[in-house]
This record gives structure tokens, C-alpha cells and sequence, in this order.
């Protein structure tokens, strides 16, 4: 029992060393933490305790800034022949085809693309056309550095000013993915069928 601790921690250590958002590596290493100081306990090693025990207040304090700290969220709106926005996907095209295989930018007339900025620095970007009373969302994406769930959470918020002057009334996007999927419905969306989500556009 008590080596299957040791184990879940290191465990723990190499997970948190995977995460791709830094929240998440935070609460993975605070775990990490937490179960190698019972294991330090149960073995006697003092060591261990003490150095893990430091390492789980680090992550506490870390969590606290990054969850706490209040930050500055803007809308950016471009055109679809941007040249910043088509460099954008390009750059992390790798990235966003983990969640929308095969994307591919290509500009569209009536097009909604915005940046979401976080502190000044786009943090992530929303592409949508409209198809009748439906916007279709083309690409909904965040930057690893940034996938905390609070750029979505501002940007489906009825005040964010994305959605201001749009006629549609409905969102519709395809899970093609199963994190894209829990990302969808973790912003509101619920499945319509097959991989088509649906939501209302969000209004002020």
C-alpha cells in the first residue's frame, strides 16, 4: 500500500509535466505534493515531507495568482483578409487541428473573426460565417499558455461584444473531438445530433 503511494506520486510528477495549461500543472503538482508527503509520513523519510510540503504551498500560492489575480479581457474584431489572423492558424495549426482536424483558414464573406486578448496578448481567436439564422463556428481556439476555460468563459459571456450586431440566434459547431466536445459543453453547448452542437447566441 504504501509503495502504490509512492508510485501514484511520481505518477503525479510526470503527469503534471504533460499538462499543456499551467492551472492544470499546478493542481496535478499540488496532488503530486500532497501524496508524497503521506508517503514520506508512512516511510519516515523527513526529506521528503518537508521538501513536498514546501513544494504543495509553492503550488498554492502559484493557483492563488493565477486564479485570483484579476485580468484584463478584450475583443479584438479583424477582417477575414487579415494577414496577422491567417499567420495565427498558420502558427498553430498543428495545435488546433488536435481539436478541429483539418482545419484550414480560408477567409468567408460576412465572416465574425475576433481576438480574444487577455492582458493585452491574444490569447485565443473565434471564427464563425453566417448560414440563415445560424452561425456556424468554424474555430473556436486557445492558446495552450491560456486553457484555463476563462477566455471562453468571457468570450460566451452576454457582455463580451462578440455576438453585438449579429443576426443569427444560433451557434452551431462541430465536436469533432472528444476535448473539443467537453469544451463545448462545458460553454453551453448541447448536442444536436451526431457531432453538431448547438447554443443561443449570447446577448447583452
Amino acid at each position: 500500500m504504501i509503495e502504490a503511494i509512492g508510485w501514484a506520486a511520481s505518477g503525479l510528477v510526470i503527469l503534471s509535466l504533460m499538462a499543456t495549461s499551467v492551472v492544470r500543472l499546478r493542481l496535478i503538482g499540488l496532488a503530486a505534493a500532497g501524496a508524497f508527503v503521506a508517503y514520506g509520513v508512512l516511510i519516515g523519510a523527513w526529506p521528503i515531507v518537508i521538501t513536498n510540503a514546501v513544494a504543495g504551498a509553492i503550488h498554492v500560492w502559484r493557483l492563488r495568482g493565477l486564479l485570483f489575480v484579476e485580468e484584463f479581457f478584450e475583443v479584438l474584431p479583424v477582417q477575414a483578409s487579415s494577414a496577422y489572423l491567417a499567420y495565427f492558424c498558420e502558427f498553430h495549426a498543428d495545435d488546433i487541428r488536435r481539436f478541429v482536424p483539418g482545419f484550414t483558414y480560408e477567409p468567408a464573406d460576412g465572416q465574425v473573426s475576433v481576438f480574444v486578448l487577455r492582458d493585452m496578448v491574444p490569447a485565443g481567436v473565434f471564427i464563425a460565417v453566417p448560414s440563415g439564422d445560424r452561425l456556424q463556428v468554424r474555430l473556436d481556439y486557445v492558446t495552450p499558455r491560456y486553457r484555463d476555460f476563462k477566455v471562453g468563459r468571457f468570450l460566451y459571456a452576454p457582455g463580451s461584444g462578440v455576438f453585438d450586431g449579429v443576426a443569427a440566434t444560433t451557434l452551431s459547431a462541430e465536436g469533432a473531438t472528444p476535448r473539443h466536445r467537453a469544451y463545448l459543453e462545458r460553454m453551453g453547448y448541447t448536442r444536436a445530433d451526431g457531432d453538431r452542437y448547438t447554443r443561443e447566441v449570447p446577448r447583452a
